[in-house]
């Protein structure tokens, strides 16, 4: 395997952390916070880990980025995505990326990274297993083949469904949500037992995201607060000159 097909000897551990930092500063200052639906990250078995997740939107993979940094600390993290795109931004090479072509080269492209990655079984691969945007509401899933055929030749991983979604709640920024379903070990798994955990963890966090109650989740990241602007600069100033406190949210604030 050539150096800059390698993930493994591609990624620099140092810049890998940066990048994290950045995309935690991102989402910061695009969400009101980044969420983590309770009980939080089940327990797992030893050995490798696959995170599959649905594709709802372009932060997916930062969203994935800041979960690895806050769950999976001192196990790097590793990830798939399109060649083309890897060619265009090949600084992902750096960070963890690795590139699948389109059709039956993809497939072989993904399960050769998967394990070369998965040669030392504490890395954890983080999957958009749609391989395609969509909507966090559509069903079926539609997943791409990839994760069973994975499972197949690693019997010993364990896939751990992901679900995620961005709605807005009370304030002018949205939420990031994350839920995980159960854990799949254990041979024999099928695509349609794939399939069926994720639409089973999104069906999960739909109806929490319906409640809007953040005691339902952990808070991962606190976001940005209030409207902003001028109308922020106003709300600010007329709790001064009332001696009140500044509460920025239109809910009560979290205990």
């Amino acid at each position: 395997m050539r150096r800059s097909d390698d993930p493994v000897a591609s990624r620099s551990p140092a810049l890998t952390r940066f990048f994290a930092g950045v995309m935690a500063r991102q989402m910061r200052g695009a969400f009101r916070a980044a969420r983590l639906a309770r009980p939080g990250l089940p327990p797992l078995p030893p050995g490798p880990v696959v995170v599959y997740m649905n594709h709802p939107s372009w932060w997916d993979p930062a969203f994935g980025i800041v979960l690895h940094g806050a769950l999976f600390a001192g196990r790097d993290g590793y990830a798939p995505i399109d060649a083309g795109m890897l060619g265009r931004y090949g600084f992902f090479r750096r960070i963890g990326f690795f590139g699948v072509p389109e059709g039956r080269a993809g497939a072989a492209a993904f399960l050769r990274g998967a394990a070369r990655v998965w040669e030392e079984p504490s890395r954890v691969l983080w999957v958009t297993a749609q391989g395609r945007f969509a909507d966090p509401r559509e069903r079926p899933l539609r997943l791409r083949p990839g994760v069973a055929h994975l499972l197949a030749r690693h019997p010993g991983a364990v896939a751990l469904p992901l679900a995620l979604e961005y709605p807005f709640w009370s304030e002018r920024r949205p939420e990031a949500l994350a839920c995980f379903g159960a854990p799949l070990t254990g041979e024999g798994i099928t695509e349609e037992r794939v399939e069926a955990a994720l639409e089973a963890a999104c069906g999960r966090l739909a109806a929490l995201a319906q409640g809007r109650d953040p005691a339902d989740f952990v808070t991962l990241l606190g976001g940005r607060r209030g409207a902003g602007g001028v109308w922020g600069a106003w709300e600010r100033a007329r709790a001064a000159l009332r001696g009140e406190r500044h509460r920025p949210d239109h809910q009560p604030e979290e205990p």
